[in-house]
């Protein structure tokens, strides 16, 4: 992706200035530039290279917060959109997300038709199956499974493509994208914000909006808002094409982290694979590794999820660093202290599906001072000390 030269970037000033150049940054920068927002794009690597491009690929809208569904359901229109939007495919396929949960945890059948009768006023349609139906219509669940709760309307895509075709038509519209960018400074001086990078260039803005994932917290405690966001790294794999039969994308839906799994086989025939325990890893080396022991509790789970994928060689596996907040809640929103900055991050591992909804909302509040969605359970006033 290309990138302004040094001295263009020392002087750059526009509208606006993104930190971190993940699907929540760049989706806004390219809502942004739709409003007619000079924007730029500040990312320390590679654009998509950190939580939004490694993570499982999941775009669903089931097991979301309730009130979190207005945000899903405005992303869900912009996933069907991207190659518009875009101009580029991101593999996203709308072929349904599915929940199960075993027979040991019956007691969560009820919680299951519960949210389906509580959501379906809220746009998210659900279908709850069980027995001889549920195994015709899926017949690769285990034995153990109890029941399968199906959103038809969600999906999966290919999380390293997103961020980067949001970028990409962002600079198209004239966004100035910049990467291997670390910037290890910002304050507000006068009617602008200063983001300074470690090679000491200077970009200047009137509006910030800090959308940093794991490492935002450095930032937004430079501005007296420190939050408890603590990183944690997921646990990925991915197995040798086989045959490609299996359309939606299944997870497991229990109170345990061990046994919350999920799969998703793509139109290659690989079946993408995650959950289960996660490790802990080192952002400020930007490391996340893959501990062995997390890779075996994932296999030993998924086998009880989908036992075929037993016989399946996994040929890679993954992890990479998220940011997660208490309740896994993220902060959204702008800042109590400093007129002109927003912040988008801390989306718990869960960010993929609703991340281009952010973006607009992000977009739509800064340019016009509201939004249509509602976010004010994320405000960064609730970690404020009393």
């Amino acid at each position: 992706m290309s990138t302004l030269s040094a001295q263009a970037r020392s002087a750059l000033t526009n509208d606006v200035i993104v930190i971190g150049g993940g699907i929540m940054g760049a989706s806004a920068a390219f809502f942004l530039r739709q409003r007619g927002r000079s924007v730029t794009l500040l990312e320390r690597g590679l654009v998509g290279q950190q939580a939004s491009g490694v993570n499982f690929g999941n775009v669903r809208r089931q097991g979301r917060a309730l009130a979190q569904l207005p945000l899903a359901n405005r992303a869900s229109e912009i996933w069907r959109r991207m190659p518009e939007l875009t101009g580029e495919d991101v593999e996203y396929l709308q072929y349904g997300h599915m929940r199960v949960c075993y027979r040991d945890r019956a007691d969560l059948l009820a919680k299951m038709d519960d949210y389906a009768q509580a959501a379906r006023p809220l746009g998210l349609e659900l279908e709850i199956r069980t027995g001889a139906l549920m195994r015709a219509r899926f017949p690769f669940l285990g034995p153990e499974v109890l029941a399968a709760s199906y959103s038809p309307h969600d999906g999966h895509a290919n999380p390293r493509l997103v961020a980067p075709a949001f970028a990409r038509a962002a600079g198209r519209n004239g966004a100035a994208i910049v990467e291997n960018t670390k910037v290890v400074a910002v304050e507000k001086s006068g009617e602008d914000f200063h983001a300074t990078s470690d090679d000491g260039r200077v970009f200047r803005a009137p509006i910030l909006l800090i959308t940093a994932g794991a490492w935002a917290n450095t930032l937004c405690t430079q501005f007296g808002e420190p939050v408890p966001l603590v990183t944690r790294g997921a646990t990925m794999s991915v197995t040798e094409p086989v045959p490609y039969s299996i359309r939606p994308s299944v997870g497991v839906y229990t109170p345990s982290e061990e046994e919350s799994v999920y799969f998703r086989q793509v139109t290659r025939g690989n079946v993408v694979i995650g959950g289960s325990t996660r490790g802990l890893p080192d952002a400020e080396s930007c490391r996340a590794y893959v501990r062995p022991q997390n890779t075996l509790s994932q296999l030993r789970q998924i086998q009880r999820l989908a036992p075929a994928l037993a016989r399946l060689n996994i040929i890679r596996v993954w992890s990479g660093i998220e940011g997660y907040l208490p309740q896994d809640m993220p902060v959204m929103g702008a800042s109590e202290r400093i007129s002109g900055l927003y912040y988008a991050f801390g989306f718990s591992g869960a960010g993929f599906q609703i991340g281009p909804g952010v973006g607009d909302v992000m977009a739509e509040l800064i340019d016009t001072g509201a939004t249509r969605t509602p976010i004010a359970p994320y405000g960064i006033g609730r970690f404020a000390a009393d």
